[in-house]
């Protein structure tokens, strides 16, 4: 069996819209898991109890759950409780939740890894819980939390993948069909491999200079 490379030219505009997909899938992802998250874990450091309990529980049942069932609950079943959507929606939704559950836990560490002292004097300067949170938490906890975050933003790379379950057009989707479809399953899982270890490439060293950055900014304050 030889490797055909012309296959590989010749499938390259599906693979490009299959990678957009998984760059949209996988930023949208991100970024709204990682909002969310940070809302939890404000809501169950800062909240009452009739907050910080559910938000507790919430967190527990998505951690402890695998993130294919999740998705097959929400795509599947979603339509019985009267939430019907297309695959991509679904997947972004399914991408978001599951991220938040993690990145909150992240965010809390972030919060309690804070010196008592910093909050302590801010208290003592007057600032209200709010402006604590904004001034003094977050810009601490920013430097505390990115290798985490960077960490967790890779894994939900790798699980766009999953959506591919929901027929989501994604990488894993197209270029498994496209190898059962021509019969080329080692150039097909070749070229899904190469791209994910490129993004997952990418990712790790853009982390890797948004700390530095950062590092530079923390010596230069401290």
């Amino acid at each position: 069996m030889n490797f055909d490379t012309n296959l590989i030219v010749s499938i390259m505009p599906e693979l490009a819209r299959a990678f957009g997909v998984t760059l949209l899938t996988w930023g949208v992802g991100v970024i709204g898991a990682a909002i969310l998250g940070f809302l939890v874990a404000v809501g169950r450091r800062y909240g009452s109890a009739w907050l910080g309990y559910p938000l507790w529980l919430c967190v527990e049942v998505i951690r402890g759950t695998p993130f294919l069932i999740q998705l097959f609950l929400l795509y599947y079943g979603g339509p019985f409780v009267g939430l019907s959507l297309e695959p991509i929606p679904a997947g972004l939704l399914g991408l978001t939740v599951y991220g938040a559950a993690y990145f909150s836990e992240i965010f809390r560490a972030g919060f309690e890894a804070v010196p008592p002292g910093h909050v302590e004097a801010a208290e003592c300067v007057g600032l209200n819980r709010r402006q604590i949170v904004r001034r003094i938490l977050i810009p601490e906890m920013t430097m505390l939390v990115l290798p985490a975050s960077v960490n967790m933003a890779i894994i939900l790379l790798k699980e766009t993948a999953v959506l591919s379950i929901i027929t989501v057009p994604e990488l894993t989707l197209v270029i498994s069909a496209i190898g059962s479809q021509q019969y080329a399953f080692v150039e097909s899982l070749f070229l899904l491999a190469l791209f994910y270890w490129g993004l997952v490439e990418l990712s790790g060293r853009l982390g890797r200079y948004m700390e530095a950055r950062l590092s530079k900014y923390r010596f230069a304050t401290a």
